[in-house]
């Protein structure tokens, strides 16, 4: 999943067709002995030269819908606190880049989790002068108040009370 992305906005690139988007489908796993809930998480697509890139959607290789918050809260022992569009996160230009999200879970009991995600390092590409989007980030406010960064590819353990908060990336802006 996460390489088919990576191919697909490199071939847009060679043919100057789309900026760059998210470049990642933000994998992200919760469970315990009992459950494993599984969710891929939206983003920004990339601008091209006669449009806008597309805020909080998943691009290339997927065709995913995210589960609905009362779903969410009925099944699992997870409380959606924020989904959001992520403002400012897509790339300017003359074409701006679409927004990502920012997805925050809370643990009700005891639960492990892994996140596998890219673009948290180097910013998706703009194109032919436009800007590049932002980069993803993850963390862990602790029921304490701590927060605990995550890197893009992470195993975590949360507690309950604690939030897990991601903030996927935007896509690329074209044009100047």
């Amino acid at each position: 999943t996460e390489t088919s992305q990576r191919v697909v906005d490199a071939l847009l690139r060679v043919f100057a067709a789309a900026a760059c988007s998210q470049g990642t489908m933000n994998n992200l796993l919760l469970g315990d002995e009992g459950f494993g809930y599984y969710e891929t998480i939206c983003g920004g697509s990339g601008a091209g030269p006669d449009f806008e890139g597309c805020d909080a959607v998943h691009t290339h290789m997927t065709n995913t819908r995210i589960t609905d918050p009362e779903v969410l809260e009925s099944r699992y022992p997870i409380r959606l606190r924020r989904f959001a569009i992520r403002r400012a996160s897509g790339g300017t230009g003359r074409r701006r880049g679409g927004h990502g999200v920012v997805r925050e879970l809370e643990a009700t009991r005891p639960l492990r989790g892994s996140l596998l995600a890219q673009h948290r390092i180097e910013r998706p590409y703009g194109l032919n002068g436009g800007g590049a989007g932002a980069v993803g980030l993850a963390r862990i406010v602790r029921a304490d108040s701590r927060v605990d960064a995550l890197e893009g590819i992470a195993a975590f353990d949360l507690q309950a009370g604690d939030r897990l908060v991601i903030e996927t990336p935007g896509g690329g802006g074209f044009g100047d």
